[in-house]
Formats: structure tokens, C-alpha cells, sequence
């Protein structure tokens, strides 16, 4: 009997890739490059009205004036003192009472109550009343930019708590651990990145509310100078402020994000 030959061995793709989250920098930077050029040349070619839609080289020329004269700085810096004062109290707050809500069954009903009764209500309606009870200066526009950022904080940590593989938490158990070395140990770092999510939510929604409150009782700060463009119809300025705040906004998110991978580099 003649031997059958062996069937050829052929190498077997890596199919374990599907659906995982790569960045691409370089494509994230060539869009936006892309949507400035169109504009650009939307501008000149005279499909804009200059009055309502200037050029993208005109915004940038009164953002380079408003630098040089040191009318951006000012703005800046009372629009930055604002945000990071209402977001580390509303941030560090929503934290603490997420954690209580997913790790403790008597903080859990009556917290997710409050919290799904008060989420849905527009912060920025609230800003009058934060201003007879803290004043038209900046108690109110902490208070809104805290209260805010307070409860989107709130859901992803009470839902990053939920989310954490139980048979860890009963593994932990069965080691013997306390129930602190197992909050410490595998609750925080399996709810973390959901955690970091949710502040960056959280960060965008202030930066709104930081405008909002601003355009109503502030007179500096970002809201203030598109405010005041706006009225003066210096849609230049104007366009030149929503790029201050866009660059701010992506700044945020890239700290986040670096944050969020220096801290899960374990994963």
C-alpha cells in the first residue's frame, strides 16, 4: 500500500484583531487640515458672505491681534480659572458619590433617585437661581460649571463599579482579602477606565456651561468675548473665541486621554 502524502500546512491569519480601537493621528490631523482648506477656500471663492462666515486666515489674523495685545490672555485665563475651579469640585464630588452608589446597597436606591430626578434638568436654567443664592460673581459660575459636571461623573462611576467582573471581586474573597484591598486592588483599576470616560464628558459639559454662564454675568472670559463680538457683529472675533474653546476642548481630552493610559497601562 502506497503511503498517502501529509496535507500541506498552510499558516492560519490572526483573526483575534477584529473591532479593536486603534488611533490614527495622522488621519485625525489630515481631517481637520481638510476641513480648514475647505473653508478656506469656500472663503475666497465666494460662497461664504465675509460678513457671516469670514475666512479661516481672517479669524486666525484677530486671533494673532487679540494675542499681541494681551486681550486673549486676559479672557483666557479667568475662562481657565472658572473651569478647572468647577470642574475639580463637581469631578471629585461625582467621583466620591458614584463609588458610594455602586459599592454600598444603602447609598444605592435613594442616590440613583436623586441623581435620575436632577440629570435631566438644563444646568444653565439653574444659573438664576445660583446667582441669588451665590451672587452674580464667581460662586455662580463655579456653582453651575460644578453642578454640572456633577452628575455625568456620577453615572460613569456608578456604572464603571457595575461593569467589574464579579468572579474577581469573589476570587479576591476566597484569597482572604478585605473589602478595602478589594475596592483598592480590583474595583478602582476595572472601574477606571470607565471612570476616566465619563470625566471627559464630563469636561465637555462644563465647557458649555462655562460659556453659557459667562455670556450671562461675566465681563471677561471666553463667553464674554464672543458675547461681546457677537453684539458688535466682529464675526471674526467671534469665530476666533469658538476656536480658543475647540483647542481648549481637544487639550482637555488629550490630557485625559494620556491620563487614562499612563494610569491602564496594566491592560
Amino acid at each position: 500500500m502506497s503511503e498517502t502524502a501529509a496535507p500541506e500546512a498552510h499558516p492560519v491569519p490572526y483573526r483575534g484583531d477584529l473591532f479593536l480601537p486603534r488611533t490614527r493621528r495622522l488621519a485625525g490631523a489630515l481631517a481637520l487640515v481638510a476641513l480648514i482648506a475647505f473653508w478656506q477656500a469656500a472663503s475666497s471663492l465666494g460662497w461664504l458672505d465675509p460678513v457671516m462666515a469670514p475666512s479661516p486666515r481672517e479669524v486666525f489674523a484677530a486671533l494673532l491681534a487679540m494675542a499681541k495685545s494681551g486681550e486673549l490672555a486676559g479672557h483666557l485665563a479667568a475662562s481657565l480659572g472658572r473651569l478647572l475651579g468647577g470642574f475639580a469640585i463637581g469631578a471629585t464630588a461625582g467621583v466620591g458619590f458614584g463609588l458610594a452608589v455602586g459599592l454600598f446597597s444603602l447609598v444605592r436606591s435613594p442616590g440613583i433617585a436623586v441623581v435620575s430626578a436632577l440629570f435631566p434638568i438644563p444646568k444653565i436654567a439653574l444659573l438664576p437661581l445660583f446667582i441669588l443664592w451665590f451672587g452674580i460673581g464667581e460662586g455662580s459660575k463655579l456653582a453651575t460649571i460644578a453642578f454640572g459636571s456633577f452628575f455625568p461623573t456620577v453615572v460613569a462611576t456608578y456604572g464603571a463599579v457595575d461593569a467589574v467582573d464579579r468572579s474577581l471581586v469573589r476570587m479576591g474573597r476566597s484569597f482572604g482579602l478585605s473589602s478595602w484591598s478589594i475596592v483598592r486592588k480590583i474595583v478602582l483599576p476595572g472601574a477606571l477606565p470607565g471612570i476616566l470616560s465619563g470625566l471627559r464628558i464630563a469636561s465637555s459639559i462644563s465647557i458649555v456651561l462655562l460659556v453659557a454662564a459667562e455670556m450671562i454675568g461675566a465681563n471677561r472670559g471666553v463667553g464674554a468675548m464672543v458675547l461681546a463680538a457677537g453684539n458688535l457683529m466682529q464675526s471674526d472675533r467671534l469665530l476666533g473665541g469658538v476656536v480658543v474653546l475647540s483647542v481648549l476642548g481637544l487639550f482637555i481630552a488629550g490630557l485625559l486621554g494620556w491620563i487614562e493610559r499612563r494610569l491602564t497601562a496594566w491592560r
